[in-house]
């Protein structure tokens, strides 16, 4: 069966004013979705609708929910991809602050946004919650983001089987190494070791992650595809990469 038409759906993409927010933003708008896009740096984010979102924060959630619904009309598909992780360390080194910031953006902020959404979806919505690898296999140094990421794809499990029977999909793509702003936020700015980390390494680029949403959004009605994996060819699980020397 031929691919399903993405053109004059609505979107809303969380996180969409860097990485891999912004290049699925831009390869929906591509196939002439309309897309509202969210982000704490709002100006950053080049969506047809652009608004200020913080996930952290339920009032900010509301405001824009409501904003992006009405300008939208409705709502087809919800990219819900704001995440963060901060720093690589020994769990016993972490802080409750960066604890909250983690567990709030990555499962807080996605369930809330999953949630106000929900209602506007009509016939043929899809969700696409972004997980990572770190939510299938742990590493060592990042006990809080694998912790956040194996609750995302909780979620998104328990997700799929309450709408089952209802004309919403969803999807969990999980990417490995991609080479964003992520590190450096995660290192607190540290550009040297932000660096450090996709260096000797053919990593993804965000628009790699654009290119397996899309192809989940565009297949046959009839077909759910559930998870998506993805990771640089060198990249084996989370914590082991193969460096050129």
């Amino acid at each position: 069966m031929a691919p399903l038409e993405l053109h004059g759906k609505r979107a809303i993409v969380t996180g969409a004013s860097s990485g891999i927010g912004r290049a699925t933003a831009a390869a929906l708008a591509a196939a002439g979705v309309r897309v509202a896009g969210g982000a704490r740096r709002v100006g950053r984010l080049e969506t047809e609708i652009a608004l200020e979102l913080d996930v952290t924060d339920a009032v900010s959630c509301s405001s824009f929910a409501s904003e992006a619904l009405e300008r939208l009309g409705g709502l087809d598909i919800l990219v819900n991809n704001a995440g963060l992780a901060l720093g690589r360390a020994p769990f016993d080194e972490s802080s409750e602050e960066d604890e909250a910031t983690v567990f709030g953006v990555n499962v807080t902020g996605l369930v809330r946004m999953t949630r106000l959404c929900l209602p506007h979806f009509g016939n043929g919505g899809h969700i696409v919650n972004m997980g990572s690898v770190a939510g299938r296999v742990a590493y060592e140094g990042g006990a809080s983001y694998v912790a956040a990421k194996f609750a995302e794809r909780g979620f998104t499990y328990a997700l799929r089987e309450d709408l089952l029977g209802r004309p919403i999909r969803i999807t969990t793509v999980d990417p490995g190494l991609t080479e964003t702003e992520f590190s450096l936020v995660r290192f607190k700015g540290d550009e040297e070791r932000a660096a450090a980390v996709y260096r000797g390494v053919e990593a993804l680029q965000p628009a790699d992650i654009a290119e397996c949403i899309v192809f989940a959004l565009t297949r046959p009605w009839h077909v759910n595809v559930d998870e998506i994996v993805v990771k640089a060819r060198n990249q084996s699980s989370g914590g082991r990469i193969l460096r050129d020397e």
